[in-house]
């Protein structure tokens, strides 16, 4: 399946030089400075009300953003987490793709007791199901059903919880 992102044409330069006429910049400081304030912060209480005030993501009770996530730079408000989620060391949260010809928003949604390892990345326009767990490592580039443990590169599915061993 295809990952549900809106795809805008440039022309001239590459997407990424044209940056300001997408994002204004002073939203691209704010952003940055929070999170990275939130990324070294140890209190998953702190990062989730600065997500929530500074970032205006939605994310639910009891989710821990572990040391050094990155949501993403430049459209945060497009990332839904839902409750009682961990989100790994370093993983990457992106709601944008900067490309040569265009770029591309998506809204990325985790849902409830997600279990997303460290060093994993997730592309816009993708929805991780309730109780999924994704390996470390992981570039989730496609949607991941509820109840199902992906790992890899590029990503399979491992197992699914109706599955016999």
């Amino acid at each position: 399946m295809r990952r549900r992102t809106e795809r805008y044409p440039v022309s001239g330069t590459n997407s990424l030089w044209q940056l300001y006429k997408t994002v204004s910049f002073w939203k691209v400081i704010k952003i940055f400075i929070i999170s990275q304030t939130a990324r070294i912060t140890p209190s998953f209480r702190v990062k989730n009300w600065l997500y929530r005030t500074f970032l205006n993501m939605k994310i639910g009770d009891y989710t821990a953003f572990a040391l050094m996530v990155m949501v993403d730079a430049m459209f945060p408000e497009r990332i839904k987490v839902g409750t009682n989620t961990i989100i790994g060391y370093n993983t990457t949260i992106l709601a944008h793709e900067y490309l040569i010809q265009e770029y591309r928003l998506g809204d990325v949604i985790i849902g409830d007791d997600v279990m997303i390892g460290a060093n994993c990345t997730i592309l816009p326009g993708v929805i991780i199901g309730d109780r999924a767990v994704i390996g470390a490592g992981t570039v989730v580039h496609k949607d991941v059903e509820s109840d199902t443990f992906v790992a890899g590169s590029p990503m399979r599915v491992i197992k699914r919880q109706n599955e016999q061993n």
